[in-house]
């Protein structure tokens, strides 16, 4: 290799880690405006004066976005670019920030929905541009390790939001609040103040989240980050002769089985952060302790995220890990059903049930990624609608959480979970055979 030929090597080489940098910092953006949900909807549930079932309308206006725009999303981005489709879903997220401050002035919980729905949309245009950008920004036999790279800081980001959000809008006092709400030995006009003061408290973090989103819009759009030209990708993804006449996506079964795991996947994740902390305080444990259990499961799932990092492929292929990780899966959702003793960790003394759902962060650390590739496959010319319908996959989190909350309030909070048993069985099943579906009626041999 001569100089010019290093020099260039070294360019391109740092290019492609500022590049990464960029999506490393975007991927925390999506972790932390998606996982603050988590006490967002406890947050609500008591400055709205919601049941559980409306209280989950938080996460389902926010992940609802990616049903309704995942194709749309793909059709802007081939339009306008994916640096300026970047630039679009980032002023989105800032314009659903903003509308949180005339929500919270009125204390209208169905204007909050709008600013979240708002957020979602911004969200889903990201990420369906963020994950082509993992999988073409280097050496394609490396892509697995950068997914995992950027789920470590969505999840990182995950781990601190409910930290911060709490910090900035909980008051050490608010526990004499929060009882003398719960009580209700007060004037409707006190009562209104109360919840009124408490509501406000969003407008000023939420305004400066908005500024911030619109600074990361605009310099990702002018950054070295390079535009993808996705109108000539047959260099990466080949066409086999047997796909030619595969005429429609559901020509696919895989890919169809994929999404379906795809949607149950990310509900049980949604579902095992956003209601852990209302889980939290059915045991009697107050919503300014419980703000860290979401940063318990978002651990797990990080110390999953780095064993995969450790393992697959030297240790163990991705497919066996996907096995392991949903069986597993199944028998932590087991055990938040049926586990009944107190168990004191980290300084809480709860019914050990709350620590199996925790855990289940570990094994979806691995699930998602395990799917995607298995779905994805020897797609040919169908890749990027493919892409787009294993993203529309993600209103799993808009929805599983609703059954779930709609259980919660008809049977209790614990029976609540078992929506997440078929979630899991389907799972076990796609890893051991969904996936090798070629088509409908046959498996792969």
């Amino acid at each position: 290799m001569n100089n010019t030929e290093t020099v260039g090597y070294l360019q391109e080489r740092k290019r492609q880690v500022i590049s990464v940098a960029i999506l490393a910092f975007m991927f925390f953006i999506f972790g932390f405006v998606s996982w603050v949900n988590a006490i967002l909807i406890p947050y609500f549930k008591i400055a709205c004066e919601l049941t559980h079932f409306q209280s989950y309308f938080v996460a389902f206006a926010f992940y609802i976005a990616y049903f309704v725009m995942a194709i749309p999303s793909g059709l802007l981005l081939k339009r306008v670019g994916f640096k300026r489709g970047i630039m679009y879903g980032f002023l989105l997220m800032a314009l659903g920030a903003f509308i949180f401050v005339p929500a919270a002035l009125t204390r209208q919980f169905a204007i909050f929905l709008i600013g979240l729905f708002s957020i979602g949309t911004g969200l889903a245009i990201l990420q369906t541009a963020a994950n082509p950008y993992v999988t073409i920004i280097g050496p394609i036999e490396s892509a697995a390790q950068r997914m995992s790279i950027m789920g470590i800081c969505n999840k990182f980001a995950g781990i601190v939001s409910p930290l911060i959000f709490a910090a900035i809008i909980f008051k050490a006092t608010d526990h004499q609040l929060f009882d003398a709400i719960e009580l209700g030995n007060m004037s409707d006009a006190v009562r209104s103040a109360m919840l009124d003061e408490l509501i406000r408290r969003v407008i000023l973090p939420y305004t400066i989240l908005g500024f911030l989103l619109l600074l990361a819009g605009v310099g990702i759009r002018y950054s070295i980050l390079p535009e993808l030209d996705t109108d000539h990708e047959t260099a990466v993804v080949k066409v086999e002769e047997e796909q030619r006449s595969r005429k429609r996506l559901i020509d696919f079964p895989y890919l169809v089985l994929g999404a379906i795991a795809i949607f149950l996947h990310v509900g049980t994740q949604v579902v095992a952060i956003d209601t852990i902390i209302n889980y939290a305080g059915s045991m009697g444990i107050g919503l300014l302790d419980a703000k860290v259990f979401p940063s318990y499961t978002l651990t797990a799932t990080i110390i999953g995220y780095v064993l995969g990092i450790m393992l697959i492929p030297r240790v163990i292929s991705q497919r066996t890990a996907l096995v392991c990780c949903t069986s597993l899966g199944l028998l932590l959702s087991l055990g938040v059903i049926f586990a009944d003793w107190n168990l004191t960790l980290f300084g809480h003394e709860a019914n050990a049930s709350i620590w199996f759902l925790a855990l289940i962060g570990f094994p979806n650390a691995l699930i998602y990624a395990g799917i995607w590739p298995l779905s994805i496959r020897g797609l040919g010319r169908f890749t990027k609608t493919g892409s787009s319908l294993l993203i529309m996959g993600l209103s799993g989190n808009a929805v599983l959480p609703l059954i779930y909350g709609a259980l919660a309030d008809a049977y209790g909070l614990r029976i609540g979970y078992w929506s997440l048993i078929p979630c899991f069985l389907y799972l076990v099943w796609f890893a051991l055979m969904g996936h090798k579906i070629e088509y409908w009626g046959r498996t792969k041999k």
